[in-house]
């Protein structure tokens, strides 16, 4: 068995849970996921099975989240499982929140949350919080495609909003610093994965539907169907060719990274140039 699952990962598991599971269910070693999301959050969680493992890096990675603010309060997480460190009694308008929200789209600078699984030198950031240790941490850039707020509860002081986002945002950051600019903070309550690549939350299938062998293999989603990369059909000879490795006659006018089609199924990636079209992955 090898492709793509598109999995509703639950609230309350790692995404390293989920991947722990299906191998439990499949008995297939070779599981990894595209993209971690925190346990307090849920929703896409594309996981790749088998071979198609190494096509990851050809997925779309952009994100969309559906995300809840609470105003008024920060906790040290960003989030609601973390400790409370600062409350404010100011309170803010649907007016306020998408005034703000108008400065976060394009190209933005963020901190990474200190409870978070990004490594410095070595060492994942919430180690470092987690044994009261201070380090340095660099601000990223990373794209706001879209921010739109979708509802607002003056009453509650929350906000439900919709971020597009390059891979690497972190929406607990985003949401600590709409807080911050509203004068007021704000810690995340609410957070749902809508979009990952090509995978979207309406087809995903949730991990305890996913319960048998045949269940997952049915759910199945081919590589060729995944992998948006030009395609070329090879023949018999050239299947066996880059089988080996080996470089196979190129095609008039293609060129860059493509992938390679065989009897139907996407076999693997290569780079097309003007002498040559060489396989970078195999997955036959």
């Amino acid at each position: 068995m090898q492709g793509f699952l598109n999995v509703c990962k639950p609230k309350g598991m790692t995404s390293h849970d989920v991947v722990a599971v299906l191998r439990r269910i499949i008995k297939i070693k070779q599981i990894g996921h595209t993209g971690t999301l925190d346990p307090f959050a849920e929703g896409v969680l594309p996981v790749c099975i088998g071979k198609a493992t190494r096509l990851i890096e050809y997925l779309a990675d952009d994100k969309a989240y559906i995300a809840t603010l609470q105003f008024g309060k920060t906790t040290d997480t960003y989030d609601i499982e973390g400790q409370f460190v600062s409350q404010s009694d100011k309170k803010v308008s649907k007016y306020d929140v998408e005034n703000v929200l108008k400065h976060y789209e394009g190209e933005i600078e963020q901190f990474p949350p200190i409870y978070s699984a990004l490594k410095v030198n070595g060492k994942k950031l919430y180690e470092y919080a987690r044994e009261g240790k201070e380090v340095e941490i660099k601000s990223r850039k990373v794209v706001i495609e879209q921010i739109d707020l979708l509802s607002f509860d003056d009453e509650l002081q929350q906000a439900e909003i919709y971020v597009k986002c390059s891979k690497g945002t972190y929406i607990r950051s985003l949401g600590f610093d709409i807080g911050n600019d509203l004068g007021c903070g704000a810690y995340l309550s609410k957070l749902i994965r809508v979009q990952a690549g090509d995978f979207k939350l309406e087809d995903a299938i949730k991990l305890d539907v996913l319960s048998s062998y045949d269940i997952v293999e049915k759910n199945i989603i081919y590589p060729i169907d995944k992998i948006a990369l030009p395609k070329i059909l090879i023949n018999d000879i050239e299947i066996k060719r880059v089988s080996n490795g080996l470089q196979i006659y190129p095609r008039a006018g293609i060129a860059g990274m493509v992938g390679l089609v065989y009897s139907g199924n996407l076999v693997g990636v290569a780079l097309a140039t003007e002498q040559e079209i060489k396989v970078k992955k195999f997955i036959g």
